[in-house]
């Protein structure tokens, strides 16, 4: 008997020892460029031995895939951008709940879901440009002003379809109301120069070809594209510092339900969200880190300090229905 045990234990002892040696490895899916991402698996790997197998795909498709795999998902992670992505993805069950000191040390709970079932990773602000030839910016002040006649045939936006400005939009009829709300989309309309554009990049361009004078766009395409050209003749202009301050969305990530490996998804979901991780969402992307003690880029820092809506990021999920609603009634394509 004290053989066989000695056999049993032995035989036990390697088992235990191979899992411990074999590499482990996760499944991401994730709707963000391979390039925006790829640094940071890359650098996981490299302190941790966990390799990171994923996939990329449009939100859509990989939340569909999601539920049609069930609990034979091999996807431990899903990574995502907006918070009406994220909330949506909750909705559907796709999430399972963490509970993470990490990672509420280390993010603002107006950028996590209430029931734990996400977090943002990385921050970006929806804000005014405009034309630093033909405007001047104190001629600017609130999202709301764009909607007055001297804006009329000035105006560049970018379609309704997207969900930038589907959450913009909810949250606005969170922080105004649906009445007012809808006046100031119907102001917008009024005074578009252009059909909305399908990317902010366009639009960007727009405004320094000289198409139009003033636009709304999310910040690191600004940043991508400042980078590419300095003398862009385009600038960024903080709204409503007076009021309930800027826009400001994420990009996140959740710990899928059936997830085949939870407890190593939960360890690098807490890694992401330190500033070994933050850093590079920050420099590779020109975002904003979502854990506030890790400064952003030289480039993003040079935009100044602003103020921040602190509306939990949630509504643009909660509001989403109603604020695509709005939009397409009130003719924005």
């Amino acid at each position: 008997m004290s053989f066989l045990r000695s056999i049993a234990t032995v035989g036990l002892a390697v088992t235990a020892f191979s899992s411990f040696a074999a590499p482990k490895e996760l499944v991401v899916y994730s709707s963000r460029q391979d390039h925006l991402i790829q640094p940071v698996f890359d650098l996981y790997t490299e302190k941790t031995g966990t390799k990171i197998q994923f996939i990329t795909d449009k939100e859509a498709p990989l939340m569909a895939r999601l539920q049609a795999e069930g609990k034979n998902t091999p996807a431990d992670l899903l990574i995502t951008v907006d918070a009406g992505n994220l909330w949506q993805a909750e909705q559907q069950d796709l999430f399972r709940a963490f509970d993470s000191d990490v990672i509420e040390d280390n993010i603002p709970s107006q950028y996590r879901s209430q029931n734990d079932k996400w977090t943002g990773l990385s921050l970006r602000a929806r804000t005014i440009v405009y034309s630093s030839d033909r405007v001047d910016p104190s001629e600017l002040s609130t999202y709301e002003a764009l909607a007055d006649e001297k804006w009329k045939g000035r105006l560049c936006l970018r379609t309704s379809k997207k969900v930038y400005n589907q959450s913009l939009t909810a949250t606005m009829i969170e922080s105004l109301g649906e009445e007012k709300t809808a006046e100031v989309i119907k102001g917008w309309v009024a005074n578009l120069a252009a059909p909305v554009f399908s990317d902010d990049t366009a639009l960007l361009a727009a405004i320094h070809e000289g198409q139009c004078d003033v636009g709304i766009v999310n910040t690191y395409y600004y940043g991508r594209l400042h980078a590419d050209n300095p003398h862009l003749a385009v600038k960024l202009f903080w709204p409503n510092q007076d009021g309930r301050g800027v826009h400001v969305n994420i990009s996140g990530a959740g710990i899928t339900k059936h997830a085949p490996n939870p407890k190593e998804a939960q360890k690098f979901l807490e890694w992401l969200t330190t500033p070994e991780a933050q850093r590079i969402f920050a420099d590779v992307n020109q975002e904003f880190p979502a854990n506030e003690t890790v400064k952003p880029s030289e480039e993003v820092q040079a935009w100044g300090d602003f103020k921040r809506d602190t509306v939990n990021v949630e509504v643009a999920g909660r509001r989403q229905p109603e604020a695509i609603m709005l939009m397409d009634r009130l003719g924005w394509n």
